[in-house]
C-alpha cells in the first residue's frame, strides 16, 4: 500500500504492508443479547490505578448471574473501578464513593447472597490476593497511570479469548446501512476515530457527536434510511443524553452495541451487546487506551464481515497515491 497513515498499512497489517487477503476468516456463534444483557458482566471492567486484573475478575464473577437494580449496578460499578480497595472499604465509604445510601449497600450485599455487608467484605478479603504482580511502589504517578493502562490492555486481551461478541458486533455493523456511531463528551474522540476509519470500508457511516434535540432526529433519519444497528462509545462521566439516546434507539428498532468502561455502567440496561473496556483513573482526566483499541478490533471484525472491504481499501490507496495525499 501507499504507506497511508490513515490505514496504518492495511487493516491488521504493519505500516507499508500491502492489503492482506481477508478470506478465510473464522466466524463465531452469536452470543445471547437482549434487554437484560447489560446485567451480564461481559468482557472487561473498569480499573483504578494499581488494580490487578485478577481482583477485578473475581468481583466480576461474584456479580455474575445476579439481577441487580440500577442502584445496585451503580455499587457494583464502583467496586469494580476500585477493585484494589473494595475489600477494605466500609459500607459508609462505599456508599459515599458510589453516591448511594448506606442501606443500599446493605441491600446490595444481601442481593448477592450474603447476610450483610460485613459478610461480603470478609469474603472479598478471603479471596483477595496477598500480593500484587509487580512492585509499583517506586513508580511516580505518571508511571503508575501507564502501568494501570497496561493492566487494562491485558484484561482486554484476556477477554478477547472469546471473540464471538466482537465477531457478532462486526456482522451487525456490516449489515447496517447506514451505521450510526454515537459518542458524546469524553467519548467523542473514540466515536470519531472509529467513524473516520470505518468510512473507508463501509458505504454509510454517520457520526453522532452532538447532543440536544437534534440527536433523536438524527437517529430517526438513520432508521428511515435503513439502519439496523447503532454503535455507542460510552465513557465516564456518563451523560444522561447518551442513556436517553440509547433507550430511544432501541425503541426505534435499532440493535445497540456499546463499548463502555464497565459492564455495570449506566448505559448497560439500554444495550443489546455490551463490550466493556476499562479506563484508567489515575490522572486528572481518565485515560481510554483500552476502549480505543477495542474500537480498532471492532473495525477489524466489521471488515471481516464486509465482502468488499479489501477492494475499497485498495481503491482508496490508489486515489491517495494519484493525488499525492500522503508524504512518504
Amino acid at each position: 500500500m501507499s504507506g497511508d497513515g490513515d490505514n496504518g498499512g492495511g487493516i491488521g497489517g504493519a505500516a507499508g504492508d500491502g492489503p492482506r487477503d481477508r478470506a478465510g476468516t473464522t466466524r463465531g456463534a452469536r452470543p445471547s443479547a437482549g434487554p437484560d444483557a447489560g446485567t451480564d458482566t461481559g468482557a472487561g471492567v473498569g480499573a483504578d490505578v494499581g488494580m490487578d486484573t485478577g481482583t477485578a475478575a473475581r468481583l466480576q464473577k461474584l456479580f455474575e448471574g445476579h439481577r441487580l437494580t440500577p442502584t445496585q449496578r451503580r455499587i457494583a460499578h464502583c467496586m469494580v473501578r476500585r477493585a484494589a480497595d473494595a475489600p477494605f472499604l466500609s459500607s459508609v465509604e462505599l456508599a459515599e464513593l458510589a453516591g448511594v445510601s448506606q442501606p443500599s449497600v446493605t441491600r446490595f450485599a444481601v442481593a448477592l447472597g450474603f447476610d450483610g455487608y460485613p459478610a461480603l467484605r470478609r469474603h472479598l478479603r478471603e479471596v483477595a490476593p496477598t500480593d500484587k504482580p509487580g512492585d509499583t511502589g517506586s513508580y511516580n504517578e505518571y508511571q503508575q497511570a501507564v502501568q494501570a493502562e497496561i493492566d487494562n490492555l491485558r484484561h482486554l486481551a484476556a477477554a478477547l479469548a472469546d471473540p464471538s461478541p466482537v465477531i457478532e458486533a462486526g456482522r451487525l455493523f456490516a449489515a447496517s446501512r447506514p451505521l450510526p456511531v454515537l459518542g458524546l463528551r469524553a467519548a467523542t474522540a473514540q466515536a470519531a476515530g472509529f467513524s473516520y476509519f470505518a468510512r473507508k470500508v463501509h458505504p454509510d457511516v454517520r457520526l453522532l457527536d452532538e447532543g440536544g434535540t437534534m440527536l433523536t432526529d438524527r437517529i430517526d433519519a438513520a432508521v428511515r434510511a435503513g439502519a439496523s444497528a447503532l454503535l455507542c462509545f460510552a465513557l465516564p462521566r456518563h451523560p444522561r443524553e447518551v442513556v436517553d439516546a440509547l433507550e430511544y434507539a432501541r425503541t426505534a428498532g435499532l440493535t445497540v452495541v456499546t463499548v463502555a468502561d464497565s459492564a455495570f455502567a449506566p448505559v448497560a440496561h439500554h444495550t443489546d451487546l455490551l463490550l466493556p473496556a476499562a479506563v484508567g483513573t489515575g490522572l486528572a482526566f481518565d485515560t481510554a487506551c483500552a476502549p480505543m483499541l477495542l474500537g480498532r478490533v471492532l473495525l477489524e471484525a466489521m471488515c471481516d464481515a464486509l465482502p468488499d472491504a479489501q477492494a475499497r481499501l485498495e481503491e482508496f490507496d490508489a486515489r491517495a497515491a494519484a493525488r499525492g495525499l500522503f508524504v512518504e
